[in-house]
């Protein structure tokens, strides 16, 4: 950095004004040094010299937090002190284009800017700023869609950001809590759900006119939940369970085992301080050395696995393109009170705003209205979080039922292929998609689970939905071969161990439903038709023609007919049936003639059910031209239907 341009910053800094203790006072000019400064960070380099210079005074914890205190009530100072924050606050990845650096120079740089966004988290726990953002956005958020105007719409959605960034920075790698310790992270939570600003949130997912911040909000949320078990947090309590208490004794008996482990090794250095080569050697029975000699060693070894001949050798590095993919940062155990915050939150969200803005923001992926992949990956985040939820909470399916469709499995698994083309398209960012890819995995997972669970169900329409769902995605070639071709393409360089264990999870799972849906049904998947070959028998006598009955016209088998499939159509129990193969070649729109054929042939031989849910799964695939009947068709206009077919003639028996 410049001396010219250190003087001339460290001036600016020094306008904004003092602090005495108890109250900050501004300077006369202190709007317009805001204003210089965020004029600095814009133009600032490719160092970033003005956001290191700004960290390294701490301008932010020292001036820009007692201003945004003290002086609230002057809205426009606030608004644009608040810009000057949002900006320093700032995602460091995105400044380096989502990308670690790999540079020297960069990569101190990067760490720099890091360590100061984590010491800004530290300075934002105070409650006093939270507070004051929960009463400016209560406020606007009272006013209705129409008087807000233009500019109380971009503070809502500053402050919305200002919590984004807040929340997404990293906790500090010296920061080593144990379980059910407060971090920086939890005290955060702590101030927001003290201030009212949860509760905002909430109020925001779940009203229909706010829909243009659902997707921020979906963000902020995965943020607040990223440390978090879903399994864990439903099974949480106002006390501790026999399995945490057992864990927590566990793991402070390890650590004190380990304490222990180690003064004994201190001990040990320092005694034994002189090497042992003056206590005598010793011969390995039957083990040869270099020559015709016994071999020697210096120590009495009690097992002959003890002995280690490369003790001394130098391991060889591998390159950094050929080490495995480190797992992602694992799940910790917060805090009883911010458990316990969290949990309250999930469930009121469940209740009130889990399906409007998963289907808001699933419109916005399959319309790719969205601008970047993190609303997806927040998408598939939070689907694969609360279902889980709800699975260990009180499984009940209409609060995710929004998810749980054929569609939102071609959702995920189009998104599984997207991800895995990019890692091998994007070689820079292998790391970023291979994430984004064990994601998408584990909401996959979570859709089967939440299946399995739909199975157990006491309610028979849950059962029924669960059977509807199961038959398309075993069917269908691309649903049944997606987790098999994860399997065969797995490199142990671009994807995790941690990403290996939940593929083979999956697909555990996926082959123990398939099993169980084709025993409890009694059929088998078709994956490929095959016309048997039939082989001419030669010097054979032809067998004796039997003497057949006279064939019935069709007007005396229909007044068999009709009585029964009246009965049935009243009484009888109809199936769901898929009134076209997907396994062939042919487009489903061809095969309405051939559906056709099967209603007639049903009704011949007297399948009278099967004939019925036929020609109504005909009606809502094939609606035009009313071939099958129109959609709001009577009982007696669906039995005339059934005649005519009955009595065409369609080139079949």
């Amino acid at each position: 950095m410049s001396d010219y341009l250190s003087t001339e910053l460290a001036a600016t800094c020094a306008a904004l004004g003092y602090y005495d203790g108890s109250k900050y006072h501004l300077d006369n000019y202190c709007l317009d040094v805001i204003k210089d400064l965020i004029k600095y960070l814009r133009r600032d380099d490719e160092s970033h010299t003005v956001r290191q210079f700004l960290g390294q005074t701490k301008v932010l914890q020292t001036d820009l937090i007692k201003i945004f205190v003290d002086h609230y009530d002057k809205l426009e100072l606030w608004d644009v002190l608040l810009r000057l924050i949002i900006n320093i606050t700032s995602p460091v990845v995105l400044l380096f284009n989502e990308q670690i650096p790999t540079d020297i120079m960069q990569r101190t740089i990067y760490l720099k800017l890091v360590a100061y966004t984590q010491s800004y988290k530290v300075a934002l726990i105070d409650g006093r700023i939270w507070t004051i953002l929960s009463n400016r956005l209560s406020k606007i958020l009272k006013l209705d869609n129409v008087e807000r105007g233009e500019e109380n719409e971009m503070v809502i959605e500053r402050i919305l950001i200002f919590i984004r960034n807040v929340l997404q920075i990293l906790p500090d790698e010296n920061e080593k809590r144990v379980d059910n310790d407060a971090t920086v992270h939890d005290e955060v939570l702590y101030a927001l759900n003290t201030s009212g600003i949860v509760d905002l949130l909430v109020f925001i997912a779940s009203n229909r006119s706010e829909q243009q911040y659902h997707l921020q909000v979906l963000e902020i949320i995965s943020l607040m939940l990223r440390d978090q078990s879903a399994s864990e947090l439903a099974r949480s309590g106002l006390q501790r369970s026999l399995s945490e208490k057992e864990k927590d004794e566990e793991t402070l008996l390890a650590a004190r085992l380990k304490e222990k482990e180690k003064k004994i090794e201190r001990v040990r250095k320092y005694a034994e301080a002189r090497h042992s080569h003056f206590g005598g050697t010793y011969v390995v029975q039957n083990m040869k050395a270099i020559g015709e000699n016994q071999l020697l060693c210096h120590k009495p070894y009690q097992k002959i696995e003890a002995l280690n001949f490369g003790q001394d050798k130098k391991k060889v590095s591998k390159p950094k393109n050929k080490r495995p993919m480190w797992d992602p940062r694992g799940e910790r155990t917060s805090a009883l009170s911010v458990r316990l915050i969290l949990k309250e939150f999930c469930i009121e969200f469940l209740n009130a705003a889990y399906n409007p803005v998963m289907k808001y923001a699933k419109s916005c992926i399959v319309s790719g209205a969205q601008t970047n992949q993190s609303e997806t990956t927040c998408y598939l985040w939070a689907l694969r979080f609360f279902m889980e939820f709800n699975r260990h909470y009180k499984f009940e399916v209409k609060y995710v039922s929004e998810t749980i469709s054929t569609e939102v499995f071609h959702l995920v698994q189009r998104q599984m292929d997207h991800y895995y083309e990019m890692i091998i398209t994007d070689k820079k960012r292998i790391p970023l998609w291979s994430r984004r890819l064990h994601l998408a995995l584990k909401a996959y997972q979570e859709l089967l689970y939440t299946l399995m669970a739909m199975d157990q169900s006491t309610d028979r329409g849950v059962r029924e939905s669960s059977k509807v769902i199961k038959s398309n995605v075993f069917y269908v070639p691309e649903y049944r071969e997606t987790i098999l071709s994860l399997l065969l393409c797995f490199d142990e360089v671009k994807m995790s161990r941690q990403y290996l264990i939940d593929l083979t999870t999956t697909a555990h799972i996926f082959l123990k439903m398939l099993s169980n849906y084709c025993g409890r049904n009694k059929r088998s998947v078709i994956v490929q038709k095959v016309k048997p070959t039939r082989h001419k028998r030669t010097n054979k006598k032809k067998a004796v023609q039997k003497e057949q009955p006279p064939v019935r016209s069709l007007e005396e088998r229909w007044d068999e007919v009709s009585p029964q499939l009246s009965i049935v159509m009243q009484e009888g129990t109809i199936p769901q049936v898929i009134p076209f193969d997907a396994t062939l070649d042919v487009p489903i729109d061809d095969q309405k003639v051939d559906a056709m054929k099967r209603v007639q042939k049903l009704l011949r031989s007297k399948d009278l059910e099967q004939a019925i849910g036929l020609i109504r799964a005909a009606r809502e695939v094939w609606p035009e031209n009313d071939s099958f009947g129109s959609a709001n068709i009577t009982s007696g206009e669906e039995f005339l239907a059934l005649r005519e077919i009955f009595f065409a003639d369609l080139g079949g028996e």
